[in-house]
C-alpha cells in the first residue's frame, strides 16, 4: 500500500453478496480493474446463508425443460403484484437482462444452477403467474475447489443444519423429511451423513456446499479466477466525489483509512438495512422500539450503504408496499446460550399443522408464502402486546414432518421441551394453558378445523387451494396435501414472530442501476444493486428467489453500463475530491 494510502481501480464494489460479486465479475470480464471491499471478516453476505434460489423468467434453463412463456407474461405478473410500486423501465430491464445474466454466468464462470421442473410462483393463479420455469437454485459445490478461500466463506445458519450438514433445497430436503417412511430416502440420508462424517474426519468439515453457501462459493471462485482483489474486514466509511461525480470511497483497512479512487464508479451492494434499528423503527409497521423483529442476515448489514449514498444526495425509496421480505421466525436457544433464528419456510404447509393468534383462533391460510403470513400475523396482532402467533401440530404431524427447529422422527424432542422452545399438552386445552391462550377457544378452533379437515377441506381459509400451498405440502398425503385433522395426542406448539430475509426499501435506482437523487437524476458514478436498491418487485414477494435473482441481474446491468461508459468516455484527471461523511 502506498504511503499516501490511495488505491486506484476502475470499479469499486462495496459488498460481496450475489449483487456485489455479480457486478465485480461482470466488470472484470469486460476488462475493468475491480476491487471488492467487504465489511465483514468473511465474504458472501446474506447470500451465503440464504436458500440460494433465484427468480429469473425466460432463461435457457427454463426453455430446456420445455417452459415457454407468452410475451410479457412475467411483466404482467410483476405489474399485478407490485401495484403502485410497479416501475416499468426497471422491470423491463430486469426481464430483458436476467436471462442474459444467467447465460453469462453459467457459460463463462463457475456459477451453475439447477431448475426444478415445477416450482410455482407464490401467487401462481394471478395474471401472468406460472407453475414453474422461473425459480432456480445454486448447484451444490465441492468446497475443495475454493482452496484457501474456503476459510473466509460466510457461515450458514446452524439452525438449518442436521449434524452439521446443510440440507440442500430440492431432493435433499425431501429425502430427509421422508427418511422414516421410505427405504430409498433412508438410504439416501445414510449415505449423505456418512460422507459428511468422513469428510469431517479428513478435512475438519463437510465439503459439500449447498443452497446460498454454494452460490457464494461459486461466485468467489469465479472472482478469484479473474484475479479480482477482495478486501475483508474493510468497511467503507465515506464516499468520495470529484465535483458531483462519485469517484471512490474511504475504506477502513488494517486500522488505516484508505482512499480508493474508482475511475469509473462505485457499486453499492452492502446488504440493505435489516439490522438498522432506527430505519426499522421508521419503516416496519409492527415495531415501536425497532427491536421487536428478527433477521438472519449478517449483523453487519446496518444500512450504512444507504446512509453513505444519502450523504451525496441519493433518494431512499420508502414508498414500497412492504419494507422487507417478511418471514416468520422462531427463536432458538443454542447450547452456548446465544439466540438463534429459525425461518419457517415449509412446515406451515404440512397436513396436521395450523397457526393460531394470541387468542387461540386461526387467522390465515398458513400454507401461503412466508411473506404473506407475516402480514397476516401483524394484522391479527393489532392491539395486542406483541406481534406473534402459535404454530400448532399434533403428534403425528410433528413426528412425520418436524416443526421449526424440531426435526422429524427419529430425532429426539426432549431438549426442545426442556428449553421451552416447544410446548406440549395432552389435550388442546392443556396446550392452551401452556401457551397462555383460553383453553375453550383453542379447543373450539381445533374442533372446527377438524370437522372439515377429515375430508381434506378448509372452507375457512382454503389451505391447499393454491399451487404454492400444494407444492409445500405433502404430495404423498391425500386428498389435500396441506390438510389433515389434529387428532393424535399429545399436541405441540411453538411461537412465531415477525422477521425478514432482507430489506425491500432502499436506494431509488433507474434501469441502469444508477442511484437517483431527489429530483430523479442519476448521480454520476454511483450504482446500487441487491438489497441496497429498492426492490424491483415494489415491495411484494412474487416467487422463490426474488432477492437474489434481481440482485444478480442488476449487478450485471450496473457492470455492463460502467463498461459501456468506459468504452465511450475517457477518464478526466481527478479534480478536488470531497468526502461525503457518513
Amino acid at each position: 500500500m502506498s504511503k499516501a494510502q490511495v488505491v486506484e481501480c476502475d470499479v469499486l464494489v462495496l459488498g460481496s453478496g450475489v449483487a456485489g460479486m455479480s457486478a465485480a465479475i461482470t466488470a472484470a470480464s469486460r476488462g475493468l480493474k475491480v476491487l471488492i471491499a467487504e465489511k465483514a471478516p468473511y465474504y458472501g453476505g446474506t447470500t451465503a446463508r440464504s436458500g440460494g434460489w433465484l427468480w429469473v423468467p425466460n432463461t435457457h434453463l427454463a426453455k430446456a425443460l420445455g417452459h415457454s412463456e407468452r410475451p410479457d407474461q412475467a411483466l404482467t405478473y410483476i405489474r399485478d403484484q407490485a401495484g403502485e410500486g410497479f416501475d416499468e423501465p426497471r422491470v423491463r430491464a430486469f426481464l430483458q437482462n436476467g436471462p442474459k445474466a444467467i447465460e453469462f454466468f453459467t457459460s463463462k464462470t463457475a456459477v451453475q444452477f439447477d431448475m426444478p421442473l415445477m416450482f410455482p410462483d407464490y401467487h401462481a393463479e394471478a395474471p401472468g403467474g406460472a407453475q414453474g420455469g422461473r425459480s432456480m437454485v445454486a448447484r451444490p459445490y465441492d468446497a475443495r475447489e475454493l482452496g484457501d478461500h474456503l476459510a473466509t466463506l460466510g457461515p450458514v445458519l446452524p439452525e438449518l443444519t442436521v449434524f452439521g450438514v446443510t440440507i440442500g433445497s430440492g431432493k435433499d430436503i425431501i429425502h430427509f423429511m421422508r427418511a422414516s417412511r421410505s427405504l430409498e430416502s433412508a438410504l439416501y440420508v445414510a449415505k449423505r451423513l456418512s460422507k459428511h462424517f468422513l469428510e469431517v474426519m479428513k478435512y475438519g468439515r463437510g465439503m459439500l456446499l449447498t443452497n446460498g453457501n454454494a452460490l457464494a462459493a461459486r461466485l468467489a471462485k469465479s472472482a478469484a479466477d479473474l484475479n479480482i482483489e477482495l478486501w475483508l474486514s474493510a468497511p467503507a466509511v465515506d464516499l468520495v466525489r470529484d465535483g458531483t461525480r462519485v469517484s471512490g470511497a474511504v475504506v477502513q483497512r488494517d486500522g488505516q483509512r484508505v482512499t480508493v479512487h474508482a475511475r469509473r464508479g462505485v457499486v453499492m451492494a452492502t446488504g440493505g438495512f435489516p439490522h438498522d434499528i432506527a430505519r426499522r423503527k421508521a419503516t416496519y409497521p409492527h415495531v415501536t422500539s425497532g427491536s421487536e423483529h428478527w433477521s438472519p442476515a449478517p449483523q453487519t448489514n446496518v444500512g450504512d450503504g444507504a446512509r453513505m449514498a444519502e450523504a451525496v444526495g441519493a433518494q431512499f425509496d420508502d414508498t414500497l408496499s412492504n419494507a422487507a421480505a417478511w418471514t416468520p421466525m422462531s427463536l432458538v436457544t443454542r447450547k452456548d446460550g446465544t439466540q438463534g433464528i429459525f425461518p419457517h419456510f415449509i412446515d406451515r404447509a404440512k397436513p396436521g399443522v395450523i397457526a393460531v393468534d394470541l387468542e387461540g383462533r386461526r387467522f390465515a391460510n398458513e400454507a401461503n408464502s412466508y411473506h404473506d403470513l407475516v402480514q397476516d400475523i401483524v394484522r391479527a396482532s393489532t392491539g395486542k402486546p406483541e406481534s406473534a402467533c402459535w404454530l400448532i401440530a399434533d403428534h403425528r404431524a410433528i413426528r412425520r414432518y418436524g416443526l421449526g427447529f424440531v426435526k422429524p422422527f427419529p430425532m429426539p424432542m426432549a431438549a426442545h421441551l426442556r428449553s421451552g422452545y416447544l410446548k406440549k399438552g395432552r389435550t388442546p386445552a392443556e396446550l392452551a394453558r401452556q401457551i397462555g391462550v383460553d383453553p375453550a377457544t383453542l379447543e373450539e378452533t381445533v374442533r372446527r378445523y377438524n370437522e372439515h379437515a377429515q375430508f381434506g377441506r378448509d372452507p375457512e381459509f382454503g389451505r391447499g387451494s393454491k399451487a404454492y400451498n400444494r407444492y409445500q405440502g405433502d404430495a404423498l398425503h391425500s386428498p389435500n396435501p396441506c390438510v389433515a385433522p389434529l387428532r393424535n395426542a399429545p399436541y405441540y406448539a411453538l411461537k412465531l414472530v415477525p422477521g425478514d430475509l432482507g430489506s425491500f426499501m432502499g436506494l431509488k435506482t433507474n434501469q441502469h442501476a444508477q442511484v437517483l437523487d431527489a429530483s430523479g437524476r442519476a448521480i454520476p458514478g454511483l450504482y446500487a444493486a441487491g438489497n441496497d436498491a429498492a426492490s424491483v418487485m415494489g415491495g411484494e414477494y412474487t416467487g422463490a428467489g426474488i432477492t437474489l435473482g434481481p440482485g444478480l441481474t442488476f449487478g450485471y446491468i450496473a457492470a455492463n453500463h460502467l463498461a459501456d461508459q468506459a468504452a465511450s468516455t475517457p477518464v478526466s484527471p481527478p479534480a478536488e475530491r470531497l468526502h461525503a461523511t457518513l
